[in-house]
């Protein structure tokens, strides 16, 4: 297991952040959810510690979990003098949980309340649910971290739950940062004292094959209990740690982020049609996507199709040389400096900043640096080779009663 520590003599906390290497990218297309279901069992209780939140709150703590297509992450923070607490419960869960039939059905019932509550009850909720499979073939980026359907949260058995354990949860395929009020010292002898007993697993070597780039375009519509028509346009994108990923995000800052983007002063204040325009990444370890968005006031054909190409028109024009100004992308490398600056200040998030950074094999310090070296040059070859060379993925949403009327 590495280990990553920060010591911050001023605060009263520290904060334990667990980076498991483990996502939706390594689960069955016929059995989806499965990680983050897991997630949620790792709060059951562990082979010493019945109930992990109960504890927590004991030790005057809090704690949370998340998960995603590449990691799963686990975090606690607590008062620096209870510290130890932290490191025993965690190293407790990763040792072994308590597994249990009755543990796993309370957990599949939560995780299919949540997909209906912010999948199926929310406007939009689906949309990687459509987007995704458009942009993915045969790579698991296919589906959502929710998963395709509940009814494979449904059917994982307590088998699947001890299988996917003790095939993804081990100190040889995590990461752990601490941050916060405690030395050196006392880290490296905590952790030994907590972890240094837990035997390594084997975990399986991926064998993922991503898919081309998209160059034929595909369209999906969707009709839905939505308030307004909305576009979304995703394209494909370089994978984490490569200049094109960096371009990528600074694209989508140009395009989107604040009263000043491109986006908000074109689209937004200068036309009728539009009243939302976004621009962002999906960013992976291997390829992601950017995805272009708007909500429009008009549901017609025609102010679809002319939305659709307002978008792509502002995102391609990035791709000629000297459209897009030095103070565009000084601005935009000022705001992604000043956001990681102070998103680095709070312990959390510099806890789970350091367990990416580390997972990476890269120094926090060199990040910024990284995306302030790129020119005008980079952004302008980047949005070529995802707007222009590579065809778009689009879903739309309309109103239900639009679906009525057409029948």
């Amino acid at each position: 297991m590495r280990v990553v520590h920060s010591y911050d003599p001023e605060s009263a906390m520290v904060v334990l952040n667990t980076l498991y290497d483990t996502g939706a990218r390594d689960e069955m297309p016929t059995l989806t959810g499965v990680a983050h279901l897991f997630e949620h069992l790792m709060f059951g209780g562990s082979v010493n510690v019945p109930s992990f939140d109960r504890h927590m709150e004991l030790a005057g703590g809090r704690t949370n979990a998340a998960t995603g297509n590449d990691f799963t992450v686990f975090y606690e923070v607590v008062p620096a003098q209870n510290a130890e607490t932290a490191f025993y419960l965690e190293s407790d869960r990763m040792l072994q949980l308590a597994f249990s039939q009755k543990g796993l059905e309370v957990q599949q019932h939560v995780v299919v309340e949540e997909f209906k509550e912010v999948c199926l009850n929310r406007p939009y909720g689906t949309l990687m649910h459509h987007m995704r499979p458009l942009l993915y073939k045969e790579h698991p980026y296919r589906w959502p971290v929710i998963g395709i359907d509940p009814e494979h949260v449904e059917r994982v058995t307590l088998e699947d739950v001890r299988k996917w354990f003790y095939s993804h949860y081990a100190p040889n395929n995590a990461t752990l940062a601490v941050v916060g009020n405690i030395t050196l010292e006392c880290t490296r002898e905590l952790a030994e004292k907590w972890y240094g007993s837990i035997p390594n697993r084997h975990v399986e070597a991926r064998k993922l094959v991503d898919d081309p780039w998209p160059t034929i375009a595909q369209r999906e519509v969707v009709y839905d209990n939505v308030p307004q028509t909305m576009v979304a346009i995703g394209f494909r994108m370089d994978e984490y740690g490569t200049k094109g990923y960096f371009a990528a995000d600074a694209i989508t800052d140009i395009l989107a982020a604040g009263q000043s983007s491109r986006f908000f002063q074109r689209l937004v204040m200068g036309t009728d049609l539009f009243t939302l325009a976004e621009a962002s990444i999906t960013g992976a370890e291997h390829s992601g996507f950017v995805i272009l968005m708007g909500m429009i006031t008009r549901d017609d054909d025609e102010s679809i199709e002319q939305a659709q190409e307002m978008l792509l028109a502002q995102a391609r024009q990035l791709a000629e040389e000297g459209n897009v100004s030095d103070y565009e992308l000084e601005r935009t490398k000022n705001r992604y400096e000043s956001t990681f600056t102070f998103d680095n200040v709070a312990l959390l998030s510099r806890a789970q900043n350091l367990a990416q950074a580390v997972y990476h094999g890269e120094d926090i310090n060199e990040i910024v640096p990284r995306y302030r070296s790129l020119t005008l040059e980079d952004i302008a070859s980047t949005a070529k080779d995802i707007f222009i060379d590579h065809a778009p993925a689009t879903v739309i949403y309309r109103p239900k009663a639009m679906e009525e009327t057409k029948e």
